[in-house]
């Protein structure tokens, strides 16, 4: 969840960075556009344009770094995929050795096996939902022309919608029940 929470503030650095420099560029454009329309100033205007496919490679970079992090994120998903297939998998030898009600021992503090396989299930869909939010917000931000937009991308980003409040909450009773945080 640490690593999430850096990697979204990572994220959402690079994300602003993109919207400035695209807001600046549809701004530029539309400079230049009022400016070619007025006979006087039409030099100006192609010397301006020249000035323009500059900022392409800086873009260009942001978005890679942008990419990174969602790959970064795409990481994370898949140990928390190997963490639930795992829970899975011990939940099935459970059953298989003890039948359907399980062993009369939990073997966490007080949860059974299917509870915790459940919860970590309930994470897991919560952050690969917002891993294809990230992954849409990539290909749309760069190319978003109106600021309103481009505000609800940065929003979208930093509050993440697909992770609701109560995710912090399961993941410390996660960590309750398997001793890695003290009663």
């Amino acid at each position: 969840m640490m690593r999430w929470e850096k990697l979204n503030e990572e994220g959402f650095e690079v994300a602003g960075n993109i919207v400035n420099m695209r807001l600046t560029r549809s701004q530029s454009d539309q400079l230049l556009v009022d400016e070619s329309s007025s006979p006087t100033s039409a030099p100006s205007a192609s010397s301006a344009l020249w000035q323009l496919p500059g900022r392409a490679p800086e873009l260009q970079d942001e978005c890679c770094k942008l990419q990174d992090v969602i790959n970064k994120m795409g990481v994370v998903v898949m140990k928390m995929e190997r963490l639930v297939t795992s829970q899975r998998a011990v939940q099935d030898l459970e059953e298989f050795q003890f039948g359907p009600e399980g062993r009369k021992f939990p073997l966490f503090h007080s949860w059974d096996t299917k509870h915790f396989e459940e919860s970590s299930r309930i994470l897991l869909e919560s952050f690969c939902q917002e891993l294809k939010l990230k992954q849409l917000i990539l290909q749309e931000v760069a190319h978003t022309l109106t600021s309103d937009l481009c505000m609800v991308y940065l929003s979208c980003w930093l509050h993440q919608p697909f992770i609701p409040p109560q995710t912090r909450l399961i993941l410390e009773a996660l960590l309750l029940e398997t001793g890695h945080r003290p009663l």
